[in-house]
C-alpha cells in the first residue's frame, strides 16, 4: 500500500495519489511498440515497482538517481519510487531499463501473441507458476493489453498479494516453530557431540592399549625371528660338520620304521604261537579221548591209519602256525608228510616237483594263490591223482579230508 505523507487515502492496490492529473490510458494501439512505464495506469504503479523490482535494487536506483535514500525506510523508498515513476524521470527511466534488462526472455516471448484473448490466456497460464514479476511487466506493457484485460490482471496480482502475505504469514509461523525445533535439536546435537566425545575418548585409550600390544607383539616376533635365525645357523653349522646328517636322519627313520614292523611281526608271531599251542592242545585232548575209547569205536572214529602207509600225503596252502598240526595228523596215520605254501614263500617253480613225489594231494584253496590253485588241479587231472580240496585250514578239515581219501582208495589197497 502506497500512501502519500502529505495526504494519506485508501485507494485501489494502494497507489499513491498523484500530484498533477493524468490522462487517462489510451486503447491499445495497433502497432507494435509497448508502454513505457510513465505510461501505464495509475493503479499499475503499486503493484509493478512493488512485484517486479527487488527492493534492494530499487534503493539502489533511487539513492544513485535522487540521493538521501538512507534516510528514509523500505516503505517510503517505494512510494517515492511510485510517485516519480508516474511521469517520465531520471529514475522512472532507469527503472523502465531495470525491468527491460531483467525480464528480456519473458519479452522476447511475448512478441508473438498478436490479439488481446491470446495475451489473456498467456497470463493465465504464467500467474500460476511461482516466478510471474516477469509475466506482469510483459502483459502490462504489451501493446495488446487493453483495459479490461489490464484491470483484470491488476486485480488478479492484488488477491495474489494477499495471498502471498498470507503464505509469508504461514511461512513466518513455520519459521518459528523450526527455529523451536532447531533448538531442540540442537540441544540433542550438543548432546550427542558429548556422548560421541566420550567414546573418542574411550576408543583412544583402547587404541593407545593396542598400539602397545602391537609394539610387546612386534618386540617379541623380533626377538623368534632372531632366534630362528640363531637355530638356522646353527643347523648350517652341524650339517658343515656333519656331511651325511641327512643320510643319518634317513636311516633312522627307516630304522625306527623297521623296529615298529619287527615288532607287530613278533606280535603276530607270538599270536600263531598262541593259536599253535592252542590247536596242540585240542589235539592232545582228542588223541587222549580217541586212545581212551574201546578199538571199534576208536577204529570208527579215527578210521584205519594203515590205510595211508608208505604214502607220501603233499599239502599245499594252509597257514604257517598249522602246518605243524597237518604234519601230526599226518603223520600220525602213517603217511609222510610234504608241504608247499601255494607261492607264499617257496617258490612256485618247487611245486611241480613236490607234486611229482607226492601220493596224495590235499589243496587249501582259501589260503593259496590262483596259480598255484590251477597248476594243482592240472597236474592231478593230468596224473590221475586223488587230490581233495578244503576251504577251512583246520584240523577237523584236514581229518575229514584223510578219511574221505581213505575211503576212495581201499577197494585198491
Amino acid at each position: 500500500m502506497c500512501q502519500q505523507q502529505r495526504r494519506p487515502a485508501a485507494l485501489p492496490y494502494a497507489q499513491a495519489p498523484e500530484t498533477t492529473p493524468k490522462a487517462p490510458a489510451a486503447a491499445p494501439a495497433s502497432g507494435s511498440r509497448r508502454r513505457r512505464l510513465w505510461e501505464l495506469d495509475g493503479h499499475a504503479y503499486c503493484p509493478v515497482i512493488g512485484v517486479c523490482l527487488p527492493l534492494p535494487q530499487l534503493r539502489r536506483l533511487a539513492d544513485k538517481m535522487l540521493g538521501g535514500m538512507q534516510q528514509h525506510n523500505d516503505y517510503e523508498v517505494h512510494c517515492i519510487a511510485v510517485t516519480e515513476c508516474r511521469h517520465r524521470s531520471p529514475l522512472s527511466e532507469a527503472v523502465q531499463k531495470e525491468l527491460e534488462d531483467r525480464y528480456a526472455l519473458v519479452l522476447r516471448a511475448t512478441r508473438q501473441l498478436k490479439s488481446t484473448e491470446a495475451l489473456g490466456r498467456w497470463w493465465d497460464d504464467c500467474r500460476t507458476s511461482a516466478d510471474w514479476a516477469g509475466a506482469l511487466w510483459a502483459a502490462l506493457t504489451h501493446p495488446r493489453c487493453d483495459t479490461v484485460l489490464e484491470h483484470r490482471i491488476l486485480g488478479e496480482v492484488h488477491m495474489l498479494q494477499h495471498q502471498v502475505g498470507m503464505a509469508c504469514r504461514a511461512d513466518l509461523t513455520r519459521l518459528d516453530a523450526l527455529h523451536e525445533e532447531n533448538a531442540i535439536l540442537g540441544r540433542e546435537l550438543a548432546n550427542a557431540q558429548a556422548r560421541s566425545q566420550q567414546q573418542a575418548r574411550q576408543f583412544s585409550a583402547r587404541l593407545e592399549e593396542q598400539q602397545a600390544l602391537a609394539l610387546r607383539l612386534r618386540a617379541e616376533l623380533v626377538q623368534s625371528q632372531t632366534r630362528q635365525m640363531q637355530l638356522q645357523e646353527q643347523l648350517a653349522q652341524f650339517q658343515t660338520s656333519a656331511p651325511d646328517l641327512p643320510a643319518r636322519l634317513a636311516l633312522s627313520q627307516q630304522n625306527r620304521q623297521l623296529q615298529e614292523d619287527l615288532q607287530a611281526l613278533q606280535r603276530q608271531l607270538q599270536q600263531a604261537r598262541q593259536e599253535a599251542q592252542a590247536q596242540r592242545e585240542r589235539a592232545e585232548a582228542l588223541q587222549q579221548r580217541r586212545d581212551d575209547m574201546p578199538g571199534p569205536a576208536a577204529a570208527e572214529v579215527a578210521g584205519d591209519p594203515l590205510r595211508l602207509d608208505r604214502r607220501a600225503v603233499l599239502c599245499v596252502g594252509g597257514r604257517t602256525a598249522s602246518v605243524p598240526i597237518y604234519r601230526q595228523v599226518i603223520e600220525h596215520r602213517g603217511a609222510r608228510f610234504l608241504h608247499h605254501d601255494g607261492g607264499t614263500e617257496d617258490n612256485s617253480s618247487q611245486l611241480d616237483a613236490t607234486l611229482a613225489a607226492a601220493d596224495l594231494v590235499i589243496c587249501q584253496s582259501g589260503c593259496i594263490s590262483h596259480n598255484a590253485y590251477w597248476r594243482v588241479k592240472d597236474h592231478c587231472k593230468r596224473t590221475g591223482k586223488q587230490c581233495v580240496f578244503i576251504e577251512t585250514p583246520s584240523r577237523a578239515a584236514l581229518e575229514r579230508a584223510l578219511e574221505g581219501m581213505a575211503a576212495a582208495s581201499s577197494p585198491t589197497d
